[in-house]
This record gives structure tokens, C-alpha cells and sequence, in this order.
């Protein structure tokens, strides 16, 4: 008799967990927000981080991924390329340095340079007409777009070429690219170039208290806010959802954090490693306990 009940109750927790699940998925979100998993700089390849390579994007997909963030900087004659940084120390740490001279050393490459310097010796560079065509060869894929340019006017020019080339090759594709912004200037900025659909504000890069947040993604029909883990708390979640934006953490590469901060309600991460069908078990795992 205990055992017919309890699996009882077990079923009605299952079935609880489902239609809950379905809700979350099918009404409250849409787009690329209905992913958890956002893979960092296209995700790790080999367990190696911060290649933006395209390897890394195909290797992820495989893995169930549909949402990557590609990090774009300017070479030094302009081309829009998929670099997290000119440093020395990361030239040094994707095992490139041989390729640079000492007076280069720090700077921007030439575009000839970086697209004919495999990364880490094996993985391909890409530009942004690259990643442009991985979007038309796998139409459920999104790019969140990391802008490392901080200067406004490069900033301005970032967007202006990114956006060109998408609508040169298929206008359809904007609707999949989801630009990042890190202050109320840059949105400005974005929507005189092109009227985004999808927007992650991303709070790294600013000390704006909570309430000017919040103010600012209500007004401005902000998609979703990426958060710092510094700045991960439930009521500030719960707000930014009622102000209509879900939440991401970056850059979250354990399970045990991240079944933390869905207790909270924060919607999915920044990941190197993590994958959707992982963070699918690890939900069923904290439906079902007592």
C-alpha cells in the first residue's frame, strides 16, 4: 500500500514537473530565450575555452547547443573578426605567439594574419562572414554578439558593418543575431543602425544600482539581462522578470551552481561547458526532491 502511493505521488511530482516545464518554455519564452545554454565564445572545444572557432561552434551544436556567443574585435585594416583579445598573454594562451613579431606584439593583426593562423595549431578562424554562414547552414542557431570595442565611434562602426554584411547575405539571418549592449548609450546607438528584435543587456561593465536597471529594461523592451555572479539575487531576478526580461548568468561551468541560481529563476548561462541536456536532468533531479 506505501508503495502504491508513493508512486503515486511520484507521478503527480513527474507530471507537475512537465506541464511546468511546458509553460516555462512555450508561453513564457520565445526565440533564443527558450534555450538555457549560451555557449561562451562558441563554447569549448576539446576543453578548450575561448577559441570563437569554428570547430567549437560545431562540436557544441552537436552537443545540443543553439545559442553561442562569438566575442568581435577589428583587425588592424578593419575586418570584423571572432577574437576575445590582441593581448600578448591570450595570443600566448591560444599557442599563437609565433606568429607575432615584438614590435607587433599586443596589437591588432592584419586580417591576412588572423585568418591564416590556426588557433591552438588546429582550429579555424572566423570572420564575420563566416559566422554569418554558420547561421544559414544552421537555421536554429543564434549569435549573441560580445563587442570588445569600447570606443563609441568603433562601437557605432562595429554595429554598422555587422549589420551590412547580414543584410547583404539574407536579412532574414538579423532575427537570429542578438546584440549585447553594456550601457543605455550603446542601445541608442544599436537602434539608429537597425531595430534588433532581441537585446541582452549585459551588467558587467556597469555599477548602475538595481532600480535604474530594472527602469531601463522596462522602458526599453529589453529581450533579457545577463548578470554577474556578484549580482545574482532572487528579488533582482523577480524584478527584471515583471519588468519583462529573463535572466543569465555568466560565466557558470559547474551544476551545482547552476541548479542554484535556477532556484533563484534565473533562465540559463554563459557556459564553456555546460549542456542543455545536463541542465535538463539536473532540473528533473530538483523537481523530485522532498
Amino acid at each position: 500500500m506505501k508503495r502504491w502511493i508513493a508512486a503515486v505521488i511520484l507521478l503527480m511530482l513527474i507530471g507537475t514537473f512537465l506541464l511546468a516545464y511546458k509553460v516555462q518554455s512555450t508561453e513564457e519564452h520565445t526565440g533564443f530565450t527558450t534555450h538555457r545554454v549560451i555557449s561562451h565564445a562558441m563554447g569549448a572545444v576539446d576543453g578548450l575555452a575561448y577559441t570563437n572557432a569554428r570547430e567549437a561552434f560545431v562540436e557544441n551544436y552537436k552537443k545540443g547547443s543553439r545559442v553561442f556567443e562569438v566575442d568581435l574585435m577589428f583587425t588592424s585594416d578593419g575586418h570584423l573578426v571572432a577574437r576575445h583579445e590582441w593581448t600578448k598573454s591570450f595570443t600566448k594562451q591560444m599557442q599563437q605567439e609565433y606568429a607575432v613579431g615584438t614590435k607587433q606584439s599586443g596589437k591588432p593583426w592584419s586580417y591576412h594574419q588572423f585568418k591564416n593562423t590556426p588557433i591552438h595549431g588546429s582550429y579555424t578562424p572566423l570572420d564575420w562572414k563566416d559566422v554569418l554562414d554558420l547561421l544559414e547552414n544552421y537555421p536554429d542557431a543564434y549569435i549573441v554578439t560580445d563587442t570588445k570595442e569600447q570606443d563609441p565611434a568603433q562601437i557605432k562602426q562595429l554595429f554598422a558593418q555587422l549589420t551590412r554584411q547580414a543584410q547583404e547575405k539574407n536579412p532574414e539571418l538579423l532575427s537570429r543575431i542578438v546584440p549585447q549592449i553594456y550601457n543605455e548609450e550603446m542601445l541608442q546607438t544599436l537602434r539608429n543602425i537597425y531595430p534588433y528584435t532581441s537585446i541582452i543587456y549585459t551588467l558587467y561593465a556597469t555599477e548602475d544600482p538595481d532600480d535604474e536597471i530594472i527602469r531601463f529594461v522596462q522602458h526599453n523592451e529589453i529581450t533579457a539581462v545577463t548578470l554577474p555572479e556578484n549580482r545574482v539575487r532572487g528579488d533582482l531576478v523577480e524584478s527584471l522578470r515583471q519588468a519583462g526580461a529573463v535572466c543569465y548568468v555568466n560565466t557558470i561551468n559547474e551544476l551545482k551552481d547552476a541548479t542554484e541560481y535556477e532556484q533563484m529563476g534565473v533562465q540559463g548561462f554563459y557556459t564553456d561547458v555546460l549542456t542543455e541536456k545536463e541542465l535538463r536532468k539536473r532540473s528533473w533531479v530538483y523537481a523530485l526532491r522532498p
